[in-house]
């Protein structure tokens, strides 16, 4: 790839970032590349390979010129550095590494907008520079202990190497499943020591929150506080869901408008159903991709394809008869250009 084109393909991947949360990264960048997926940095952040560098699909060097890349462009927007420390989430919380080389400081910089007010500002440098959940693996393979040769439910990674809960000293925890916010919170407050328990989902190949290790003791008090206060909080989530079902109205209005005005040849109520169905809260679909929410124009485009993949081709009925996924997309190819063409109108 020439250099010219990796700018603007940096420039398009930090465009997005920077819409959606008014600042962006290196991270941010490398992920919107497709060069690594977040269940490479959530490893990375655990503490289990020794750079991220290991992990992309491209070599250092790659890495590095991007991270200039990333520079520049932002210099010329305007965007304000903030250098930030990236720790592992490991008994140690040793500085995370991005490549093998020296100079780590690049990958390090958040780039804020200018629009930020200073108090948000500070509210985002206070949650960057806090120190990182430790983070125990519930491991779906069978594995020992570098300590005693043992092994258990959970496995905790110190120098590189799993380790057991006795032999971290943590066997004094209990396991509080997630599912309820409100005590997963307070047990974590009351804690003196706790671990975020993951588990890695091989069908949708990233890391799940199982639930938290804390200190029994810690448990027994957030459920008393719980208990206490149960009646506010059942009001305060009422007023949440409603609260967010006003905003999901509100995306999937200016949604459908861009669709509109991408495809004015899609009907005003095909367009409003794409944007209904591929901005569904909680549904995973490009509709609901940082990208999408910045209306990006090549997420719009897939969610319109999406759209008349499943509604207006056989595709469907090619899946259910045993044709392979991609053989079946290209079978279908010709006719869903034939209604983009026919949705975008005359030219």
């Amino acid at each position: 790839m020439s250099k010219p084109n990796l700018a603007r393909r940096v420039a398009e991947a930090a465009e997005i970032a920077l819409t959606t949360r008014k600042y962006v990264t290196f991270i941010d960048v490398v992920t919107g590349l497709r060069w690594l997926h977040s269940r490479h940095v959530d490893t990375w952040r655990q503490g289990r390979v020794a750079t991220l560098a290991e992990l992309a699909a491209v070599d250092e060097d790659r890495l590095v010129t991007t991270a200039a890349l990333l520079r520049d462009w932002a210099r010329a927007k305007g965007l304000r550095p903030v250098d930030t420390p990236y720790l592992a989430g490991t008994r140690d919380q040793r500085e995370l590494r991005f490549t093998a080389g020296e100079g780590q400081e690049p990958f390090r910089v958040h780039w804020l907008s200018p629009d930020l007010s200073e108090a948000r500002v500070r509210r985002l440098t206070e949650a960057q520079s806090k120190a990182p959940d430790l983070v125990a693996v519930s491991p779906l393979d069978a594995w020992t202990c570098a300590s005693c040769g043992d092994t258990g439910p959970y496995l905790i990674m110190e120098d590189d190497r799993p380790h057991c809960l006795t032999c971290a000293d943590m066997d004094h925890l209990v396991f509080l499943p997630s599912g309820n916010a409100a005590l997963s919170r307070r047990a974590k407050q009351e804690s003196g020591l706790a671990a975020v328990v993951v588990r890695f989902n091989r069908r949708r190949k990233v890391y799940q929150r199982m639930g938290l290790l804390v200190e029994d003791a810690a448990l027994a008090a957030a459920e008393e506080r719980c208990l206490a206060d149960e009646e506010v909080r059942e009001r305060r989530r009422e007023r949440d869901r409603v609260r967010r079902g006003e905003q999901d109205v509100e995306f999937q209005a200016r949604m459908a408008a861009e669709i509109a005005r991408l495809f004015p040849g899609c009907p005003e109520e095909r367009a409003r159903e794409i944007a209904e169905h591929a901005g569904q809260r909680g549904s995973g679909r490009v509709g609901r991709s940082a990208a999408a929410k910045a209306l990006d124009e090549n997420a719009i485009t897939l969610a319109v394809i999406a759209s008349i993949r499943h509604l207006d081709t056989d595709y469907d009925g090619l899946l259910m008869s045993g044709v392979p996924r991609m053989e079946a997309r290209e079978r279908i190819r010709n006719r869903i250009e034939a209604k983009l063409d026919e949705f975008r109108g005359p030219r």
